[in-house]
């Protein structure tokens, strides 16, 4: 076999493997009731901050820690460990995605999360200029 023939089929094999690689690391989206049904897969939940339920941090026990509830698209409710300073914006946001898994006590523990907050430019709050 020539050389670039084996330098071909090198470099094809390792995309294809970096391919196989990223399709197992990757994680999906899912609702609260998929993400309690296998706890130890990582999932982005959609949903909404339930207003109803307190939002509690305590940077002077525990700054890396933000305890929440949410609602998910399909409505239903779970209580949220967001291991991370509490967002700015969170209470003004208009849904959120929890990157993280379920727990063994029903709580989902988010390592990341990000914000979708109402737009800055809305067309009642227009300045005419």
């Amino acid at each position: 076999m020539k050389r670039s023939h084996i330098i071909a089929i090198t470099i094809i094999a390792i995309a294809v493997a970096m391919l196989v690689g990223s399709m197992y690391d990757s994680s999906t989206y899912a609702n609260i009731a998929q993400a309690a049904a296998q706890p130890d897969e990582e999932f982005h939940v959609v949903g909404t901050l339930d207003r109803s339920q307190p939002v509690i941090y305590e940077p002077s026990t525990n700054a890396s820690l933000t305890e929440f509830a949410i609602n998910d698209l399909d409505g239903r409710n779970c209580r949220v460990r967001l291991a991370m300073p509490k967002p700015n914006d969170l209470d003004r946001s208009e849904r959120v995605v929890l990157i993280g898994s379920m727990g063994p006590d029903g709580t989902f523990d988010a390592k990341d999360m990000l914000l979708k907050c109402p737009s800055k430019y809305n067309e009642e709050n227009r300045i005419a200029g």
